[in-house]
């Protein structure tokens, strides 16, 4: 069915929820999950690091938000690869799903009502652009 699967996530409650499902689906299908995550290397401060990360110069808050949501997914019996990269979220999850030969995308919903809808949201914009499948995952209980 599925041999790589790519789940973008931040740092919220919903992106957690669309993790655990990714990674539940990574470990029914037998697929290999990548988890992304996008920053800005501008935004990054010291300060935003957990205390015993601050004082080491290889660890950003992306490499630390990967590291708790690859934990998700260890949990539930999946050994995930995770990607930091530097752009907006979109253009980050769509390069690493090329870049990997994804054939499922895995997103959580969060921006898909009100303005960010018509104005565009991540899930919008990987499902309009993304050259495999998609799955928005329906978040709103973690709201």
């Amino acid at each position: 069915m599925f041999s790589t699967i790519v789940i973008g996530a931040d740092d919220s409650a919903t992106a957690r929820e669309a993790v655990i499902a990714a990674a539940d689906l990574a470990k029914l299908t037998g697929a290999r999950l990548h988890i992304v995550t996008a920053y800005d290397p501008k935004s990054v401060r010291p300060t935003d690091l957990p205390e015993e990360f601050r004082y080491t110069a290889d660890m950003n808050p992306a490499d630390a938000l990967l590291q708790q949501l690859s934990l998700i997914a260890t949990e539930r019996g999946v050994e995930p690869v995770i990607h930091p990269g530097v752009g907006a979220a979109a253009d980050v999850v769509l390069r690493v799903a090329e870049r990997e030969g994804a054939d499922l995308i895995v997103v959580g919903n969060k921006g898909m009502s009100g303005a960010r809808r018509v104005l565009g949201s991540v899930p919008n914009s990987v499902a309009h652009s993304a050259h495999c499948s998609v799955l928005i995952v329906d978040t709103h209980a973690a709201q």
